[in-house]
């Protein structure tokens, strides 16, 4: 029987002792089914059970005469319908179809009687469901089929949520899977029909009926419902439906719900969004008229949510439109503009952005034809095309009052306005639609954004931005000049540092333009910081720095596929680069990722393909050079990539590691379009200065007795170079190198650095397929050089064997024992980099044999002499292989080995027959009594995978002897066998059922242990259900480990939600802010007078009101003496409550993180989810009895309060000279006369920390 089906009754069975009889129902059920199996010798197979199933409804049905079968919860007729709704899904569609006609007739006439009982029905639902989706086209005109549907449709309005949810699920599912080769279902046009007669009858106030717990419901509830049905069932609707469905969803606004207008709104706006994406859907000839409607039924200003809808319904009307016809929706452009933009003037955050996103589809529309009009008038005085008027109006709301508090959002608009105005008329040197029409309201956003008083400066800052971006520097900058030198300064002219940072941005402005104007700029600032330095002014010094850093930061920006490349490339220009490369390391950076993208774009662009293209930024795809343009900037940087290659070479020699891997990646972008000859040229030098460092290194260390540092790091450079230029290398070059890196000089150096990156070359090179490998000689190459390996490159060791195990000869495969002992140890490694390698190994071995061959075993080490012939490769052969290392002579080789077999257990479980998987498991079953803890810990963890992966009827006669093994180490706290061991009951228990768990249990200890685990689970079972209804949101799921092997082994649902341990949910909700949107307030200046009328974007601000202090307002709070009026501050209760309360609630809080971390129990968590426990150390015994020690003094001193403490006080700083005679200040009352402290901090609320000091020091 299918895993599927075995999975879902597996969950069925353990409910025979439920007291609930809707779940204890069906388990007995499944149970009596099953006896039947097994006493009529017939195979479980989901066709068996839907058989077995229908007999049983059949005869439940004529036992129940004429009053109808009870539908109660314990009743046979429902539960014989919840297992068909468990079984149905997988049986196969033919056997379905061959028994349609006794299924339908068993089941249809069910609907009257279960409409009253829920669970009954949903499972009848799903019956149904399942059975329309294996129909073919033929059979689904059968006149009981097409009567169940049509009732399943009429439960989507159900008032009950679950029946409801359920039927839409089902037609949703059935009209998604139409029968081949039908592209729309047959019942989509009666699902069509069907909405449209709800949604006429609803919108003329009439009121559905239903027979269930409510009589009925509410025309406008019956709507909501009715919508939440149509929305996942819209895509597959016949297209022609689609409109009338429209005119329908637009009268319901008309009964006044808001959430009804609301929703009908947006699945309005699904449906258009639909028409753009889906051809088919055709609703264009109704565009007009749909946005006539809309326009005349606009919602009050007051509701804030329903003119969110109605804003984004509008920007996906006149999208559509435009897709449908472009020009007749031009022509409505300014008539929606004027709707949508007073929508801006909402108190509303939250319709203000939908106005501003429905704003910018608007700009999506704009036609060439209008843009060249507006573009032809542009110095007309008034303006008359749609466009200008537009830009006018915009221009005009930001000085304007009522758009004060949506400046940010007119901001957004003016962004998509530059955006959908970049058209060019003509060639790419033609300026932009945007230059010629947006520039001064480009230059008036600049002008607020160096006010003082203008607060939206980071919407402002991104509007400036997609100006640079669309525009690009050489415009905006010929509009907005930067104003940072001493001659703009001493003009009074305002400087605009703020655009540096916007220059990184891809931009179509040419590189020339860097190359005239930012480079003669930037070294006048490096004059000017040289002189500031040498006269002592520092920090005018390090303005200069950063502005020239912010400038070249801007390179990149200048170098996506440039029209100019050749030009500006010039000697000049590259030698400055190379200077900046060497010289200057903050510069860098910026440097090097404009060499990279100087060759990538231009390599994409040259090579037409789409894929690469579109990974390209989209304002380089809008406005790209042509592809002759890009093979001809391409061409030009094959010559000089020499020189380049060499530059970059000694900058990757210089730089630190942490900064090789960017110098790394320009390096193999310039090497991938360098010429061959000049790639085999540069790798011939390499390899030189290899031989030559690595001679070096060891002549040092015979010489000196250690290593050199400065010859290695050479070394090791230069195999980092040679890693780089690998994938370019022709195959001699490639057997070359092997051949180099083959000798105990590399793979057996004492630099561990560079046995690392020979290791790792070779496994690059026999990936890369340039090699003609012999396999066995390479393997007795590297058996015999395996004494020098150093544990850093075991990793790299075994993905190098890994990928030599693919380039085996299936004649060959006698090999691979010979790599097994190694393998299998390294899955002990310390290092889970290597453990990882390691397993891949094992992985890659059984897959080579998987794949069949012919192991010679005459030629297996140790096999000569047994006269042993050949044997099949297959997984069990290699398990067999694997499993002799059970018999090694170190418990540490047993451990590894059991957890190896456990790891091809999981990836081949598939592929083993049921015979050795038995064997298997029998075999190490007897290790998890062994005396060895290293061996128990992975004979534990490969009864957890079995319980976990091996079929339940073939673990299930072996329960008798893992029950009582697994409960010998129950009590065992050391390596945490009692929490694995439970953790595997709990897999048990939810696997095979609590029953035959226990019965299994031989002792009345043993017997308490799985009381108790059970307990444990019942209780973490209500404590997760009473969370959920308490905090009424849905728990949160397990991190994943990321590796399935991982997760089986190591991970639980148990381990994490199910312990005493259990963490609390995190009370710290962030308290929303009041006030939110409060709106914006007019600026109170006592300086300057307000001119309301111009420049009101600088005149308001949505911050909080800043009421100052009144003089006298803190001092007001205390007590003062009759007689001289001095105040008195009372400090009693700061030592009373103050020290005591809160800060002891933050410290047990703070405690018990801390414990959580580094006590005995703790535990933390590695970055890919694993659960790590703390060792057991004699430290962590000693700090966890020193704080048991100090709890219970605490609680001896918290009883007797009145007895003095005999520990001495710390003497206090300065306590040597005090003087001795001294009384300080005289007192009357016992008050200080003086109180040297703040009178604001004094008067704060008490409790909220220690006691102050006369001082107020703490």
């Amino acid at each position: 029987m299918a895993d599927n089906v075995e999975s879902v009754l597996g969950k069925i069975r353990p409910h025979t002792s439920s007291s609930l009889a809707h779940q204890k129902a069906p388990a007995t059920l499944l149970r009596a089914i099953e006896a039947t199996f097994r006493e009529q010798n017939t195979e479980p197979s989901a066709t068996a059970y839907f058989a077995a199933l229908l007999t049983t409804l059949d005869g439940a049905l004529q036992s129940s005469g004429a009053s109808g079968p009870a539908m109660g919860e314990g009743d046979v007729v429902p539960a014989v319908l919840y297992l068909l709704a468990a079984v149905v899904p997988y049986v196969p569609h033919p056997v379905i179809r061959s028994n349609l006609s006794t299924t339908l007739s068993l089941t249809s006439p069910l609907f009257p009687a279960l409409t009253p009982h829920a669970p009954p029905l949903r499972s009848q639902i799903t019956l149904c469901g399942a059975v329309l989706q294996a129909l073919d086209r033929a059979h689904l005109d059968t006149q009981g089929l097409r009567q169940a549907f049509m009732t399943i449709l009429q439960l989507t309005l159900d008032p009950r949520p679950k029946v409801r949810k359920k039927a839409a699920e089902v037609v949703k599912d059935v009209l998604a899977a139409p029968p081949l080769p039908l592209v729309k279902h047959p019942y989509a046009e009666r699902v069509a029909e069907w909405v449209k007669a709800a949604l006429a009858e609803i919108s003329s106030g009439g009121l559905p009926k239903f027979k269930g717990k409510k009589a009925d419901t509410e025309g406008s509830e019956a709507a909501i419902h009715l919508l939440a049905f149509l929305r996942p069932v819209l895509p597959t609707l016949p297209a022609e439906s689609l409109s009338a469905i429209t005119s329908s969803l637009l009268l319901l606004p008309r009964l006044g719900n808001p959430y009804l207008s609301q929703s009908a709104y947006s699945i309005l706006s699904d449906l258009l969004s639909l028409s753009l994406d889906d051809p088919t859907v055709d609703i264009g000839s109704h565009m007009a008229e749909l946005l006539k409607v809309i326009l005349s039924s606009p919602p009050i200003k007051s509701d804030a949510a329903l003119n969110s809808a109605w804003a984004t319904v509008l920007g996906n009307t006149m999208l559509a439109y435009h897709h449908a016809n472009a020009d007749e929706c031009a022509s409505h452009l300014t008539k929606v503009w004027k709707a949508l933009f007073s929508l801006l003037e909402s108190s509303d955050a939250a319709t203000r952005k939908a106005a501003a996103q429905a704003l910018s589809m608007l700009g999506q529309c704009f036609t060439p034809a209008a843009i060249k009009a507006a573009v032809k008038e542009r110095d007309a005085a008034e303006p008359k095309t749609p466009i200008r008027k537009i830009i006018e109006q915009t221009s005009a709301s930001l000085d304007a009052l009522p758009y004060a508090r949506a400046i940010p959002d007119v901001l957004a608009v003016v962004s998509s306005l530059i955006e959908s105005l970049r058209f060019r008329n003509g060639a790419r040197k033609n300026s932009t639609a945007a230059e010629q029409l947006l520039l001064p309201l480009v230059t008036k956003i600049a002008g607020l954004r160096v006010q003082k008083t203008f607060e939206h400066k980071e919407a402002a800052d991104a509007t400036l931005g997609t100006a640079m971006r669309i525009l690009g520097p050489e415009v905006v900058l010929r509009a907005l000049p930067l104003n940072l030198e001493a001659v703009d300064r001493q003009a009074g002219r305002e400087p605009r540092a703020f655009l540096l940072p916007l220059l990184a941005q891809p931009h179509p402005s040419p590189l020339g333009h860097f190359v005239s104007y930012f480079v003669p700029l930037t070294e006048r600032m490096f004059d000017l910081q040289t002189t500031a330095e040498a006269e002592g002014r520092a920090s005018e010094a390090k303005v200069w720095s950063v502005l020239v850093e912010q400038i070249w930061m801007g390179l990149p920006g200048y170098c996506w596929g440039t029209v100019d490349l050749k030009q500006s490339l010039t000697p000049q220009f590259a030698q400055l680069l190379s200077q900046l490369l060497y010289g200057q390391p903050a510069l860098r950076p910026p440097v090097l990722r404009a060499l990279k993208i100087m060759v990538d774009s231009n390599v994409a662009l040259a090579s037409g393909d789409p894929d690469k293209i579109a990974k390209l930024p989209e304002t380089v795809r809008a406005d790209a050079i042509s592809e002759e343009e890009a093979q001809a900037n391409v061409a030009f940087l094959r010559t000089q990539a020499e020189s380049w290659l060499a530059v970059l070479f000694n900058v990757f020699g210089s730089v630190g590691r942490d900064n090789q891997g960017m110098v790394g990646d320009v390096v193999s972008a310039w090497i991938a379009i360098a010429d061959p000859k000049e790639v085999t040229q540069a790798y011939h030098k390499l390899v030189a200065l290899f031989k030559q460092n690595l001679a070096k290194a060891q002549n040092a260390s015979t010489s000196s007795g250690n290593k050199g540092p400065a010859s290695d790091s050479m070394t090791v450079m230069t195999q980092d170079l040679l890693l780089l230029v690998l994938p370019y290398l022709s195959e001699k070059d490639a057997t070359e190198l092997l051949n180099l890196y083959l000798t105990t000089e590399v793979i057996e150096n004492k630099d561990n650095g560079v046995q690392k990156r020979g290791y790792k070359t070779l496994a690059r090179l026999v990936e890369s397929g340039k090699v003609q490998i012999d396999a066995a000689a390479v393997f007795k190459t590297l058996e015999g050089l395996v004494d020098g390996l150093a544990a850093a490159a075991k990793k790299d060791r075994f993905h190098l064997l890994t990928a030599l195990v693919d380039r085996i000869p299936s004649e060959s495969l006698h090999l691979i024992p010979s790599i097994i002992p190694e393998a299998v140890l390294g899955t002990k490694e310390p290092s889970e980099k290597a453990r990882n390698a390691a397993f891949d190994l094992i992985v890659a071995m059984g897959k080579k044999m998987a794949a069949g061959g012919v192991v010679k075993r005459n030629m297996v080490e140790g096999m000569d002499e047994d006269g042993a012939g050949e044997a099949t490769a297959t997984v069990e052969e290699y398990l067999t292989m694997i499993a002799g290392g059970l018999a090694g002579a170190t418990p540490h080789m047993i451990s590894a080995t059991i957890t190896a077999i456990s790891r091809l257990v999981f990836e081949f479980r598939d592929s083993i027959s049921s015979q050795m998987q038995s064997e298997i498991f029998t075999t190490l079953l007897v290790f998890v009594g062994s005396a060895n803890r290293e061996i128990v810990k992975s004979a534990l963890g490969f009864v957890k995978l079995s319980i976990h992966t091996l079929p339940a009827d073939l673990l299930r006669p072996h329960l008798k002897e893992i029950v009582p093994t697994l409960l010998k180490w129950s009590h065992d706290h050391k390596n945490h066998f009692k929490a694995k061991v439970r953790h595997i009951f709990e897999r048990m228990i939810r696997r095979f059922g609590w029953e035959d768990v226990y019965a299994c249990a031989q002792e009345e200890d043993a017997r308490k242990v799985l009381v108790n685990i059970k307990k444990r689970k019942d209780r973490a079972k209500r404590k997760r259900a009473n969370a959920v209804e308490d905090e009424d949101e849905v728990p949160k799921t397990k991190p994943a480990a990321g590796d399935a092997f991982e997760d089986v082994l190591y991970g639980s649902e148990s381990e994490l939600d199910d312990s005493d341990e259990e963490d609390a949910h995190a009370q710290n909700a962030t308290s929303k802010r009041k006030g939110k949107d409060a709106g914006a307030r007019l600026r109170v200046d006592d300086d300057e007078p307000m001119d309301l009328l111009s420049g009101a974007a600088s005149r308001v601000t949505t911050a909080a009101s800043g009421k100052r202090k009144k003089p006298g307002q803190d001092a007001a709070r205390f007590k003062t003496e009759e007689d001289t009026g001095k105040m008195i501050i009372d400090d009693d209760s700061d030592e009373g409550d103050g020290a005591g309360g809160g800060a002891e609630g933050d410290k047990v809080a703070g405690d018990a993180y801390r414990e959580s971390l580094t006590s005995v129990d703790g535990f933390t968590r590695g970055p890919n989810g694993k659960v790590k426990f703390n060792k057991d150390t004699k430290k962590r015994r000693r700090e966890a009895e020193a704080e048991e020690d100090v709890e219970m003094a605490n609680g001896e001193a918290g009883q007797k309060p009145g007895k003095k403490s005999k520990k001495k006080a710390e003497p206090k700083f300065g306590q040597e000279f005090k003087a001795k005679k001294a009384g300080g200040d005289v007192k009357k009352h016992g008050i200080d006369p003086y109180a040297y402290m703040p009178l604001q901090q004094a008067a704060k609320k008490q409790n909220r920390g220690s006691r102050i000091g006369i001082a107020g020091k703490r």
